[in-house]
């Protein structure tokens, strides 16, 4: 049975592919969460969707508008996958004062999903779109 959209592009799609089943259809979840979200905010427009640091990795084609979001999963945390930011935003610090609860967060640059928790749609799609949006606020 396949899993992946056929929109995806081909080296993320290996990317995942490599990952345990549980990883893959989170991965692919929370790929699908990223688009909508990018799709429903007039401001993300398209995302580029390809690899960083052999991650998948997605950031908004606008310049200035958002910064990237990864999602990957590692050997370190076999249950967990993770929704990477670059370090030097303040992205992970603003959302664990928010909400602390329910994930495990890695300093500046990392928010750890639990596979086998369900995906917090609500709550990531707020931090997702934070994410896709971050130069835009801190324009405001």
């Amino acid at each position: 049975m396949n899993i992946f959209p056929d929109n995806i592009e081909s080296s993320v799609r290996k990317a995942i592919e490599a990952y345990p089943k549980d990883a893959r259809i989170y991965a692919l979840k929370l790929r699908s969460l990223i688009f909508a979200i990018a799709h429903s905010d007039d401001r993300v427009g398209e995302l580029r969707e390809t690899l960083k640091w052999s991650e998948p990795a997605f950031l908004p084609h606008s310049p200035k508008s958002g910064t990237t979001i990864r999602v990957a999963w590692k050997d370190k945390y076999p249950d967990k996958i993770g929704l990477f930011v670059p370090c030097q935003t303040s992205l992970i610090s603003d959302f664990a004062a928010l909400f602390p609860d329910p994930f495990i967060y890695e300093g500046n640059r990392a928010i750890w999903l639990d596979l086998n928790a369900p995906l917090e749609n609500d709550i990531l799609a707020l931090f997702i779109k934070n994410a896709l949006t971050y130069h835009l606020e801190k324009q405001t």
